[in-house]
């Protein structure tokens, strides 16, 4: 009888002992094994890589006869179109235009800390950027579509901006480039964000918790997804999401070529590939302008000459020089 008793315990303690191991591989194990989680860990901008006037930069240089002078407007941006607006100085501004605080560069530069307060060139991306504008401290801000707490801003602030579209890209969803998926429908992407789908199974792919990964409130990314949800609200994530598989969202270009994450890859939507040539015919679904912003009240002359200048042919093609895709 004691020996059935010892039996009938270390019978119960090896089950107890076999069920949490079980539970630890189907909860952990088997979540963590393939995480692709990492597809959102987008690198910051390097902003030391697009300054103007310096041979090493990643900068377009167009060779033109028109050239700014006088009243030189400042111009800011989003983290995408660096590029763009830092090449637009690089061609037509002279080279004493861009000047930092201490007179150099700072390796710490991450959002524009070190450009001085009378350089042409700054730096304070989508959030800061629209405030900025709306404020005064910036001539002409290159961005995405404003959400509707920035149109809030400026309406409080009794401001009216005007957006010029000034060149094309594609909203883009990606993955880490060891997901078997490689792509989606727009409904399938609400249908996630939404939390209706929620583990990649229900895709074609393997069995993993999704992980639907959204941007600080008010950056252009957002922003874009914002209005691709339309009357869609977010749902809530899987308790296990952070342990599953990731699923984010940016600008081509930006993931492609500004930061250049070889480990993500851009999915098809609607069957249709994220390429330059698809967003110039209009095949891909999701195509978003950019725009050269200003106050209506700017009486800066040099303003429109250069919004002019960026819609003709030159200015044009600086846009697909730089990587984006031209607006007419």
């Amino acid at each position: 009888m004691k020996l059935i008793k010892q039996l009938s315990v270390i019978f119960f303690v090896a089950a107890v002992f076999a069920l949490v191991n079980f539970c630890m591989y189907e909860g952990v194990t088997v979540r963590l094994a393939n995480n692709f989680s990492d597809a959102t860990q987008i690198k910051m901008i390097d902003v030391k890589n697009f300054l103007p006037f310096n041979e090493e930069s990643e900068l377009v240089k167009i060779d033109t006869d028109f050239s700014m002078t006088g009243e030189l407007p400042v111009l800011d941006g989003a983290a995408a179109l660096v590029p763009v607006y830092a090449s637009v100085i690089n061609s037509l501004y002279p080279e004493n235009s861009v000047t930092f605080t201490g007179g150099v560069f700072s390796d710490d530069n991450y959002y524009g800390e070190n450009f001085s307060p009378d350089s042409k060139m700054q730096y304070k991306n989508t959030v800061r950027g629209y405030k900025a504008i709306v404020d005064g401290e910036t001539d002409i801000l290159f961005c995405a579509a404003p959400s509707e707490e920035q149109k809030k801003y400026a309406e409080e602030k009794g401001v009216e901006l005007v957006f010029v579209p000034v060149g094309l890209e594609a909203f883009v969803f990606f993955v880490n480039k060891n997901n078997p998926v490689d792509g989606l429908t727009a409904d399938e992407i609400r249908d996630i964000y939404a939390g209706e789908i929620k583990n990649w199974k229900e895709l074609g792919g393997v069995n993993r918790v999704i992980n639907p990964v959204t941007r600080i409130e008010g950056s252009g990314s957002q922003s874009a997804m914002d209005a691709f949800m339309g009357d869609r609200e977010y749902g809530l994530k899987s308790v296990f999401s952070v342990t599953g598989a990731s699923l984010g969202f940016s600008f081509r270009y930006y993931l492609s070529g500004i930061v250049g994450n070889s480990d993500v890859k851009m999915l098809s939507l609607n069957g249709v590939y994220p390429s330059a040539e698809n967003i110039r015919n209009g095949s891909y679904p999701v195509i978003a302008k950019f725009y050269a912003i200003y106050r209506a009240d700017n009486k800066n002359e040099n303003i429109p000459l250069l919004v002019d200048w960026l819609l003709s042919d030159e200015g044009q093609r600086l846009i697909e020089e730089t990587g984006y895709v031209r607006i007419n």
